[in-house]
């Protein structure tokens, strides 16, 4: 069995410069700004369904994909908009697919929870829990077999680590040595109960039983999540691995937008202290001008320029087309000609 490796915060920065470290920073807050302009769309009603939020956690999402090319893959959550933005989404498509418009990623019939862009290797979120760890799988066994580099990223929640699918494709990892890292994102909940008191032991040691190396990092540290992730990847790429990272990350709303009474599973006391003295964007920002790489004007100026894209790119999904009533079952079934299915034409 692997040891287990606690990975922290690195004393010195990873290798980039300036414009990789404002261009993390910048993902960040697209993510955060998103998510705040998605939740208005949800409370003034102009938004279907529900959708669960990724506020808090913008770290992990930017720390791992900043770790990818775009020939690598990903598979999301029911709470993936920071994955699909960390891995390049744009804010248009985005809420047009939130609002059902025939322009967004998956022309509005995936909405909030099944939003996917395979020309930026996101082979899309899931909302049943666990259901994309056999894609991300089946990506890294597909890359292996063709003999590229490819590496699949799998992002998942501490609660999914209770399905059988993760034990199944982990044992077929291992075995076969895939391209694959596991990127378990602990927020201390699963639903609406701490995870510590529905799941036993280690989680870690769940992947380490299939002697998959695993680590445990800071998710509100987007340098550290950044540090290890390059590491790992590089390793995948040279056929050893798969791997496991445990993120210790927090959500800042509730399971999901309808979520609002928290009280009565955790306390503001806690959300308090997470986002006064966790915050990543917060820690980030302070770094990047500690470091000198940015002033606070500019950060400011940074922020006020995603918010208006942001704002731009909500009234554009107002205003687009819903999809043609006649294109009911077009990309549902899949066609005679594989060449036909082209996602988002």
């Amino acid at each position: 069995m692997c040891a287990t490796k606690t990975s922290r915060a690195a004393k010195a920065a990873p290798k980039g410069n300036s414009e990789d470290y404002l261009r993390m920073y910048r993902q960040m807050v697209r993510i955060r700004t998103f998510e705040d302009n998605a939740n208005q769309l949800y409370l003034s009603a102009k938004m279907p369904g529900l959708t669960h939020m990724y506020s808090g956690e913008e770290a992990v999402a930017v720390g791992i994909c900043e770790a990818l090319t775009t020939e690598d893959k990903i598979t999301s959550t029911h709470r993936g908009h920071g994955h699909c933005v960390a891995k390049g989404a744009e804010f248009k498509e985005m809420f047009c697919e939130l609002l059902g418009k025939a322009e967004g990623y998956c022309r509005g019939k995936g909405g909030s929870m099944h939003i996917a862009d395979t020309s930026n290797g996101n082979l899309g979120a899931n909302a049943i829990v666990g259901g994309s760890m056999g894609i991300a799988t089946g990506a890294a066994l597909t890359s292996k077999m063709l003999g590229k580099q490819d590496v699949a990223v799998c992002f998942f929640g501490d609660g999914a680590t209770a399905q059988g699918l993760w034990y199944e494709v982990m044992n077929m990892a291992a075995l076969w040595k895939l391209p694959v890292i596991y990127a378990c994102e602990n927020n201390g909940y699963s639903e609406y109960t701490k995870t510590d008191e529905i799941a036993a032991g280690s989680i870690r040691g769940r992947a380490e039983a299939f002697g998959i190396e695993a680590h445990q990092v800071d998710g509100q540290d987007v340098l550290a999540v950044n540090t290890l992730t390059e590491g790992l990847v590089e390793r995948a790429r040279k056929g050893e691995g798969p791997f496991f990272i445990e993120l210790m990350t927090y959500r800042y709303h509730g399971h999901h937008v309808g979520d609002i009474n928290r009280e009565y599973y955790r306390s503001k006391a806690e959300e308090k202290d997470w986002k006064d003295n966790r915050d990543p964007i917060i820690r980030f920002r302070g770094w990047l001008v500690s470091q000198g790489l940015a002033t606070e004007a500019e950060i400011e100026a940074l922020n006020a320029e995603i918010e208006a894209d942001a704002k731009a790119a909500v009234e554009y999904a107002l205003a687009a087309a819903y999809p043609d009533g006649a294109e009911v079952d077009l990309h549902v079934y899949a066609p005679t000609d594989p060449s036909v299915f082209r996602p988002g034409a």
